[in-house]
């Protein structure tokens, strides 16, 4: 049985503490993604999560990477923060119409975050997560009513592709199995969150990809992982590719494992302080495909 492909990025590539320690002296701001983009295959924009961006935002950053680069896409805190998932149908047509479409097959799975305090709510979440488009069609024709009311917007597709979706939990009540078998039912991936112990991690595997986002080992956005973090987060990584869900004292429904069937994983790091999450990143690479991974440059 083939193991599913492991995409491993950073949460964003504009951070300017990165200059020096990952993105060489003297490189242009506008070209910081076309370098990263030379060392790793996905990124996840979290832009996107503060404000909506342009169509010609997101075509430009389609431009600038690879062929086999893909993006993982933030939703907008308007919709998870500020609405609180309330009343979202403008808003969320108003985001999908901002320009996610415009990355075409560079488009990966968009992740939804919700607040620390949001406890876990079947009919509210749920109903959210029940309502959003699985594809690229689906998501046009929802954005199109509300193209009027974005700048530059893109509410056309090419082809029609499957539109995933994840969801990062940070509340103790999450730890139901009630939300395993919802998000599973709903094909949702719960999101593998390692947040140095400030909020929950869980590790049910829900749906296909696994979406992990590792925000640091000791202290929140601001610690590197040691080699031996590393060299578990690769086992585990392994292990759900080629369709693995062992039980730990992370799984909130360990009698109710996930299919064993081979799934993709994409893993962000979001310890961007000292410029850690590049150098995480790079190393973590190296370690699953198993080569030793030179000096970032």
């Amino acid at each position: 049985m083939d193991a599913g492909r492991v995409r491993i990025g950073t949460s964003g590539w504009t951070y300017d503490h990165w200059q020096g320690a990952f993105y060489p002296d003297g490189l242009a701001k506008r070209r910081r993604l076309e370098h990263l983009a030379t060392r790793l295959d996905a990124a996840e924009i979290n832009g996107t999560f503060y404000s909506l961006q342009r169509a010609s935002t997101f075509r430009r950053w389609a431009a600038e990477t690879g062929e086999d680069f893909r993006f993982a896409v933030k939703g907008s805190r308007y919709i998870t923060h500020m609405k609180r998932l309330h009343d979202v149908e403008e808003a969320l047509g108003r985001f999908l119409a901002s320009g996610p479409l415009a990355l075409r097959e560079k488009l990966g799975p968009v992740l939804w975050q919700l607040p620390p305090a949001t406890r876990w709510d079947a009919e509210l979440i749920g109903g959210f997560l029940a309502g959003l488009p699985r594809t690229t069609v689906a998501a046009a024709e929802r954005a199109r009513p509300y193209a009027d009311r974005v700048r530059d917007p893109c509410t056309e597709v090419d082809v029609d592709r499957p539109l995933r979706h994840a969801l990062e939990v940070r509340h103790p009540s999450f730890r139901d199995p009630a939300v395993v078998r919802t998000l599973r039912d709903l094909d949702v991936s719960l999101v593998v969150s390692d947040g140095a112990g400030e909020f929950p991690r869980f590790d049910d595997v829900t749906a296909d990809p696994v979406y992990v986002r590792l925000h640091g080992d000791a202290e929140l956005y601001r610690s590197g992982y040691s080699d031996d973090a590393l060299a578990d987060w690769a086992a585990r990584i392994g292990s759900w590719a080629a369709g693995e869900s062992s039980a730990s004292a992370d799984t909130i429904a360990p009698g109710e494992p996930a299919p064993a069937v081979p799934r993709d994983v994409w893993v962000f790091f979001d310890n961007d302080g000292g410029a850690h999450a590049p150098r995480d990143a790079l190393a973590l690479t190296a370690r699953t495909r198993g080569r030793t991974c030179g000096p970032p440059g």
